[in-house]
């Protein structure tokens, strides 16, 4: 196996092993993994229009943002309203009930993150992002991260 080769497969692995623990996680609040990431984004960026938030996501689903939020406003966790400066667009927002479970989403993800983090016992990880972003910058779930964290060219 050659370098790259091995690169590519650790970081399948690591995402894999990282969204099975988080959708373990997720399980008793009846979300999953990419349900959860449009609750905290829009817990972090709303009110947000459907193109406004899927410039935001990162994880692939499978699923348009669209249907994502359909489930979501069928839970009772955001609501839909027109926008106040375009009449053709609808703004996401969370529901009370939305906010409530955004809290719970965030202390699953840091508990993720504890356990990342014990896994990882100290060691400087500043060099694997900046791999990592070299390898995601200029795609579109690059850019998406890069607009959620505030970076403008990536790192």
């Amino acid at each position: 196996m050659h370098a790259a080769e091995e690169l590519r497969y650790l970081i399948l692995a690591a995402q894999r092993e990282g969204n099975r623990l988080l959708a373990q996680a997720l399980r008793p609040l009846g979300l999953t993994p990419a349900q959860a990431e449009v609750i905290r984004i829009l817990s972090d960026h709303q009110p947000l229009t459907l193109n406004g938030l899927g410039e935001l996501l990162v994880c692939d689903s499978g699923q348009s943002p669209s249907r994502l939020i359909g489930r979501l406003v069928a839970k009772g966790f955001i609501e839909r309203q027109p926008s106040d400066t375009d009449r053709r667009a609808v703004e996401l927002t969370l529901t009370g009930e939305g906010t409530d479970l955004a809290e719970q989403v965030t202390q699953a993800e840091d508990n993720l993150y504890a356990a990342i983090s014990t896994a990882l016992d100290q060691q400087d990880t500043r060099p694997l992002a900046d791999v990592l972003w070299t390898l995601v910058a200029g795609t579109p779930a690059g850019q998406a991260l890069a607009r959620r964290a505030g970076k403008a060219n990536g790192h």
